[in-house]
């Protein structure tokens, strides 16, 4: 491999410009890389979180302190406790002008991408302005696009099916609603009896609900109905959690990770005492959440995902007077559940359901969720060589300790610890960020950014010896996810990575720590004796020196080998 120096000089192209995009820009450039670039779709910076997509009374899941980079404080939100949409995006675009200035190519859309003859990558991109193509060519490439850019749209919802069944209203994906929220704005002022069904109830759906029924500038309140089978899991609470609880590991830890490094997490998930104070704790979390929020024992509300055995969880805090729960149990937001929506009926004005129900809409939002981002932009011998397409478990995966037997419709990929395609190991020129599940994003985008410059770079690392080995490495990961999230993996897309969660629940960097292992130093912790430990409080000021770390590591290394 080239030494430092001459990688440093080599390109880099990052596809994508959200959060993980940014910061794997922003570290590459702080580790003396001369030649990075972004590509974007996107008139302006931040992924879901990029101007066009926020809306009035978005919020994040995320307390504020949560989602951040170490490089610059978050400034506290601006009408609430809990983040907003324009908090984040002007946080994004503060952070892309104060260390990204003229490295981001907007607009520019990629169709291609396949290795190129010898050596590097090549990318072919379009400039959405002026539709001219062209074929950009990098030493290196990030994949940064996320789990949530491209909607996924049931062909009998879609605006085509519509149009051919004579369906007058409004049909959009979710990801599209601000760019539409004019005109069903204005289409409420000559429709009195203005309706909208929302397919789909996770977190956006819960929002465009809440934000339909209540806002002010409607003339009267539109008629907001939403359609699902399950809701997401959630949290709440009587009273605010202490930041000991909140910020800290501890939901992390009785959550349970592929690994129990610890006395305590082996007595809480392996002996039949912890068994049952475990079982106990998640019991009593999801009774309290309904209770907190006043659900009704027989509110469709309380089908929901389990928050110990489900992927998605909401948390919802204290809740809101008028939060769509509120919302809900006041009979302002209609439930139409447990149900599907099928297809647009012949009148031109309804939505048929699972159950032989007729709703009419005059707008349907379709919050039916995200397909690969991958899909289309690699060529398929470069997936295939890559491995990074949906393909059946390795043969070798049962060999594992979780023995179940369902394996034979589910799928895996190929991801060495969710950042590098194991087939693509020993080249050290293809990496992934973003594409796993965090509640911490960025803690967890800035640690992989950082592993991803590392390893780019040719620094020591305690990686796989072969593609074999690191196959087999994914696998393990995979096989851990299917018996740890039984069912729930049958509907994420393949730009998610089925690897280790990062705190199901809660922020805690733990499986961070893990990948940490393979830079053979150990990474800048909270700290703490066993007792205290897991109540310490994450702050992204753990990892502020991580590069300096990294780079007093790759010196002692280099004084060793001379």
């Amino acid at each position: 491999m080239a030494s430092s120096d001459a990688v440093r000089r080599q390109s880099v192209g990052i596809i994508g410009a959200g959060a993980a995009g940014l910061v794997t820009a922003h570290t590459l450039l702080q580790d003396g890389f001369e030649n990075v670039r972004l590509l974007t779709r996107d008139k302006s910076v931040g992924g879901v979180w990029e101007r066009q997509r926020i809306y009035p009374g978005l919020s994040l899941n995320n307390v504020y302190g949560e989602f951040c980079f170490s490089s610059l404080p978050m400034p506290p939100p601006q009408n609430q406790k809990r983040l907003g949409g324009e908090d984040m995006c002007s946080y994004m675009e503060k952070f892309a002008d104060t260390f990204l200035a003229g490295k981001i190519q907007f607009e520019t859309e990629v169709l291609n991408i396949r290795r190129a003859t010898g050596s590097g990558w090549e990318i072919q991109v379009q400039d959405l302005r002026t539709k001219v193509k062209q074929i950009l060519v990098y030493d290196r490439i990030v994949l940064c696009t996320g789990g949530c850019s491209e909607p996924f749209i049931p062909e009998s919802l879609s605006p085509d099916a519509a149009v051919k069944t004579g369906f007058h209203g409004l049909v959009c994906h979710s990801a599209e609603f601000a760019r539409h929220l004019d005109r069903i704005l204005e289409d409420h002022k000559v429709i009195p009896d203005y309706s909208v069904l929302v397919v789909g109830c996770g977190k956006s759906a819960q929002e465009y609900g809440s934000f339909l029924t209540l806002n002010g500038r409607f003339i009267h309140k539109a008629q907001v109905t939403v359609v699902f089978e399950k809701t997401d899991a959630f949290l709440a609470y009587p009273i605010e959690l202490p930041a000991v609880l909140r910020k800290s590991r501890f939901l992390s830890i009785m959550a349970s990770h592929i690994e129990l490094r610890t006395r305590l997490e082996r007595f809480l998930h392996t002996t039949w005492l912890g068994g049952k104070i475990t079982r106990a704790f998640w019991d009593f979390l999801s009774w309290s959440s309904y209770e907190s929020l006043n659900i009704p024992q027989n509110s469709p509300l309380r089908n929901s995902h389990s928050l110990f055995w489900g992927i998605r969880t909401n948390e919802e805090g204290t809740g809101k007077k008028d939060g769509f729960h509120a919302l809900c149990n006041e009979g302002k937001i209609k439930l139409a559940a447990p149900a599907r929506a099928v297809k647009y009926t012949d009148d031109g004005e309804s939505v048929l359901l699972s159950n032989g129900t007729e709703i009419k809409a005059n707008t349907v939002i379709l919050a039916t969720g995200f397909k690969s981002s991958w899909t289309n932009i690699f060529a398929r011998e470069t997936a295939k060589e890559l491995g990074i397409g949906r393909h059946p478990p390795l043969a070798d995966a049962e060999e594992h300790v979780w023995d179940y037997t369902v394996f034979y419709e589910e799928w895996v990929s190929s991801i060495y610890r969710g950042i590098v395609p194991a087939r693509n190991i020993n080249r050290r020129d293809f990496a992934i960020n973003g594409a796993f599940f965090t509640v911490n994003n960025g803690y967890a985008f800035e640690v992989m950014a950082h592993w991803i410059s590392s390893y780019f770079l040719g620094d020591k690392m305690r990686l796989p010896s072969s593609p074999e080995e690191a196959s087999k490495h994914a696998g393990k990961n995979a096989a851990w996810m299917r018996r740890r999230f039984p069912e729930m993996l049958f509907w994420v897309n393949e730009s998610y990575i089925p690897k280790p969660l990062v705190g199901v629940t809660t922020g805690g960097p733990k499986p961070w720590m893990n990948s940490s292992k393979t830079w053979v130093f150990p990474l800048c912790v909270a700290g703490g004796n066993w007792l205290t430990w897991p109540f310490k409080v994450i702050t992204p000021a753990e990892i502020k020196n991580l590069r300096e770390e990294r780079g007093a590591k790759r010196e002692m290394d280099l004084k060793v080998i001379n």
